[in-house]
């Protein structure tokens, strides 16, 4: 590999991680990780060189040659799996690291935090998991400070909250005319364009003064109502019906009401000041019109 193109390694090179691999493409030479021969084919298209790997077959050792890791900015978008509370992919995926990169980039979630009844958090708050999905998050992230450490490696985690952009929408909901919690019993939550994660994950690579945590969101917090009627407004649908959080329990699913019954303001002062990401989309008006002109194209 020459001088000039950095390698970087994008595992679990799905949504964000094509964004990510477009971003790189002229000053990197990439390899995006999937799972599918589908997903491979996505990246052909795209002129980007992958490999397959699916974290959950058993243990192997030394699956990745030594020049997709070396010195690379490797980027880690696998989720847990669906179940349990470890990471259980994480941990197959370290011993296949034969060459150790010179940067760890994973993406976690502001779950982790769990419910604050909408009071503010930042990256000083201990982590409280209410739900096994964010207890595999921590636990993630508690394998990649153990390994980065004892490797000497550096560690940058991003704590997203939700992730929205083309075709990530709460459009289809919205033609249905799925009901949305009363405005006055819907609480808090964030989010976060998919491009300004993408720019957050650069900005982790060139910042190399860059360490720990860092919580990237929009630093707009507004409820999953609020968010479903500027949609609803800018796309010029509907606007669906409203339900207390007690119907809501008989017809939303239980995952879906694990997110509902979180609320918090989460804080990306250290993502500004520190990591120095500046978001794009911090108006979320403009997100939304951004990703509806997006995937129009």
């Amino acid at each position: 590999m020459s001088d000039e193109r950095r390698p970087a390694l994008i595992v679990g090179c799905g949504y964000v991680g094509r964004r990510l691999a477009r971003a790189l493409k002229s000053t990197h030479n990439i390899i995006g990780v999937v799972r599918s021969e589908s997903s491979r084919e996505e990246l052909g298209q795209l002129g980007i060189a992958s490999a397959l790997l699916d974290l959950d077959q058993t243990r192997a050792k030394k699956f990745l040659p030594r020049e997709f890791t070396e010195q690379a900015a490797l980027f880690y978008f696998a989720p847990p799996p669906p179940q349990g509370l470890s990471d259980v992919r994480l941990d197959r995926f370290f011993p296949m690291v034969d060459a150790l990169p010179r940067l760890f980039v994973y993406i976690s979630t502001t779950g982790v935090y769990g419910n604050t009844d909408g009071a503010e958090v930042d990256e000083t708050c201990k982590v409280n998991p209410q739900t096994q999905r964010a207890q595999r998050r921590v636990s993630a992230e508690d394998m990649t400070r153990v390994w980065c450490t004892e490797n000497q490696v550096r560690r940058v985690v991003l704590r997203a909250p939700g992730i929205y952009g083309p075709g990530r929408l709460p459009i289809e909901r919205l033609q249905r005319g799925e009901p949305l919690i009363h405005a006055a019993e819907a609480g808090i939550s964030n989010r976060i364009h998919v491009d300004d994660l993408v720019s957050a994950c650069i900005a982790a690579e060139q910042n190399t003064e860059a360490r720990g945590v860092y919580n990237v969101t929009d630093g707009n917090s507004i409820s999953a109502t609020e968010f479903a009627l500027r949609v609803a407004a800018i796309a010029q649908l509907p606007v669906p019906p409203q339900i207390s959080m007690d119907e809501a329990r008989l017809t939303f699913t239980i995952e879906r009401m694990s997110f509902l019954d979180e609320s918090r303001v989460v804080s990306n002062r250290r993502m500004l000041t520190e990591l120095g990401a500046q978001p794009k989309y911090s108006d979320v008006d403009a997100g939304i019109r951004a990703s509806l002109a997006d995937a129009r194209e």
